[in-house]
């Protein structure tokens, strides 16, 4: 993965769908809307495998940099 598209993906997990999902829970909620939590939940679990995808690939770089060392 390059470094642009790992800190594109990082800033995206880290920032954009945590805030996603509170505002979409929070909209639907205050609007009688139907099926806010389940997109919020839906949103979050996303999130989870992106933050997870993230870690290993940051363990493989960090793994690879020590042994070329």
């Amino acid at each position: 993965m390059k470094n642009k598209t790992y800190d594109f993906l990082k800033r995206i997990a880290m920032y954009v769908l945590p805030a996603l999902a509170t505002l979409v829970m929070t909209i639907f909620k205050i609007w009688n809307l139907p099926y806010g939590e389940e997109i919020g939940a839906t949103i979050t679990a996303i999130d989870t495998a992106l933050g997870i995808i993230l870690g290993i690939s940051t363990a493989k770089y960090n793994r690879y940099n020590m042994e070329s060392e």
